[in-house]
């Protein structure tokens, strides 16, 4: 069985292949997302705890979460279902799936080390790698770097170097994400103008509606005085 262990902390993955089944027996029986000691995997991995994210079955089908089965099963899977892509507005379709329970016909394993233990392991623990693509919205970068409200989001943009590949000898330059919800001056105008717009509406509307009350309460006085005068006007030809 392989066992593809990621390390969140480095950013770095490591793809181990075990024959021994004494050594990855621990993890027959689990579920998607229970934390277990990888203590048997080998005596550098004594004290790391890893988490089960997922997995494929020897023909390929992935293990989904929610199917509390040790085999495979076919489900009718719609749109925003975990393995189903959707081709067409509202299509459905039963697809082959493996259930979340791990068994010995697992061919491949996914791991993530929740607990680190005493020694490091080459390739995973020991390199940190650089992050690539930083956060794009606003707040999310000021919680990456921990900056507060005073500070400047635009100089924490994790920039990238490119080299152009349909020139030679082209000149690297960097790119970095347009920041969305960046909090500016012209933002702030803009709301502030939407919101004397919503105000100067609502005056609006509240003048248009004092007029139609007062038409409407001069067109019923017109009205009573009319019917008045015509019942007047019965009486004294009745008399």
């Amino acid at each position: 069985m392989k066992f593809n262990i990621a390390h969140s902390a480095t950013g770095a993955q490591k793809l181990i292949d075990l024959d021994d089944e004494k050594r990855f027996r621990i993890f027959f029986d689990k579920k998607i997302g229970q934390e277990v000691p990888a203590d048997s995997i080998g005596d550098e991995w004594k004290g790391y705890i890893v988490r089960i994210t997922g997995g494929n079955d020897k023909q390929g089908f992935p293990m989904k979460q929610g199917v509390l089965l040790p085999y495979r099963v076919k489900l009718l899977l719609s749109d925003g279902h975990s393995c189903y892509r959707s081709r067409r507005t509202g299509e459905r379709k039963r697809k082959s799936i493996r259930g979340c329970i791990v068994g010995p016909d697992i061919a491949v394993l996914s791991l993530v080390i929740v607990k680190q233990g005493e020694g490091e392991i080459p390739g995973l623990t020991d390199n940190v790698l650089p992050k690539r693509l930083g956060p794009k919205r606003a707040t999310k970068i000021r919680k990456f770097f921990n900056l507060g409200k005073e500070d400047d989001v635009r100089k924490y943009v994790v920039r990238r170097e490119v080299t152009s590949s349909k020139k030679e000898n082209a000149k690297p330059y960097t790119k970095a994400p347009k920041i969305q919800r960046l909090v500016t001056p012209m933002r702030l105008q803009r709301r502030r103008h939407l919101r004397s717009l919503k105000r100067r509406k609502l005056e609006h509307q509240k003048e248009q509606k004092s007029e139609f009350d007062a038409l409407i309460a001069k067109r019923v006085t017109e009205r009573k005085a009319k019917a008045a005068a015509l019942k007047a006007s019965h009486k004294s030809t009745t008399a």
